[in-house]
């Protein structure tokens, strides 16, 4: 039989209402008394029951992880790594994760999570591009919240970001160095802020390099940024014979349907065309040759929304801004020299 909050009372020779002040973290405890308590729970391997413990603190416990059906694929494996990294913080906090996705054409009345409507979250946490009526929402019923991988217009709001622009110039900067003049931009859904600061850090880094940006190597007319996407693109490169010996892609994803294109074409990479893509996921371990790319910390980018997430919660107050994390460049063997 399991132990009770009155046997550890009992252990440690308090009242009832004072072993819950410890368990509760509550203050005004003399510390003796708080490790006695402390001590009575490992003894007797107490494990208090969730729903009580939010019960007295007003609080579920879980937190809310959100993101479109689109983001969340075998295909699309960035936002599940995203997703682990705070599942694994949250955790350290004793915190839940309840995972949901959402349509792309979102409906507030229909599509609205259950665990917003009956309030079973203390915050959300918002991976990807998410539709504007449900942060609005979020605002609306003042639950705390941190977006991942976005940036609303509207509204200043508590965003975590990977380092796009710095990670954009190592890449071209990379292909620059080789020896590349004619770098091409493939990209799609440029309405995505990542993306849209991908080609703002291609276009910045050609211009401090004193190279200009030409308009017919730069194709971002893709409603999306997977592997067909990336195939798309490069199809509609090679139609209007743009003249490149390097790409720059927006994502791994587009990257590899790039190199299937080429490839299929009989273009040898990196012989005849160098590429580089972007968030290291797992596939480009994989690809032949293997794909050099800038590396996303996924896991820790969903740590670090959740650490913040939770200190909103407990603090009760909003963080407004951008937290930026790091990105590395990975040198593998899809870029080389332009061939003579």
């Amino acid at each position: 039989m399991s132990s009770t909050i009155r046997d550890v009372a009992q252990k440690a020779g308090v009242s009832l209402s004072t072993a819950s002040l410890v368990l509760n973290d509550r203050p005004n405890v003399n510390p003796e008394t708080k490790e006695r308590v402390v001590q009575a729970i490992r003894d007797l391997n107490y494990h208090p029951r969730r729903h009580a413990r939010a019960l007295a603190s007003q609080k579920t416990g879980n937190l809310g992880f959100i993101l479109t059906d689109t983001h969340f694929s075998r295909a699309e494996p960035f936002y599940t790594k995203v997703f682990l990294g705070t599942e694994f913080e949250s955790r350290k906090y004793d915190y839940y994760i309840l995972l949901t996705t959402v349509p792309h054409n979102y409906h507030p009345e229909r599509d609205l999570p259950r665990f917003l409507k009956e309030r079973n979250v203390d915050g959300a946490l918002l991976a990807g591009r998410v539709p504007t009526a449900l942060i609005e929402h979020l605002r609306s019923i003042n639950l705390p919240h941190v977006l991942i991988d976005f940036l609303p217009r509207q509204k200043p709001s508590s965003a975590v970001m990977m380092d796009n622009l710095l990670g954009a110039s190592l890449a071209v900067r990379h292909l620059i160095e080789l020896g590349h003049r004619r770098i091409a931009f493939i990209g799609g859904d440029m309405s995505h802020p990542s993306i849209a600061r991908r080609l703002e850090g291609y276009q910045q880094t050609l211009i401090e390099a004193q190279m200009p940006v030409v308009d017919e190597l730069i194709e971002t007319a893709e409603s999306y940024t997977a592997a067909e996407d990336g195939y798309q693109a490069v199809t509609k490169l090679l139609a209007r014979q743009a003249d490149f010996t390097a790409i720059f892609a927006a994502n791994d994803a587009m990257a590899i349907g790039a190199m299937r294109c080429l490839q299929e074409r009989g273009r040898h990479i990196p012989a005849e065309i160098s590429i580089v893509g972007f968030d290291d996921i797992e596939a480009c371990t994989h690809t032949q040759p293997q794909l050099t790319t800038v590396r996303v910390d996924k896991e820790e980018l969903g740590a670090a929304a959740s650490r913040r997430l939770i200190e909103m919660i407990e603090t009760k107050k909003e963080f407004l801004g951008n937290v930026f994390t790091p990105v590395e460049f990975l040198i593998r063997q899809s870029t080389a020299p332009p061939a003579k």
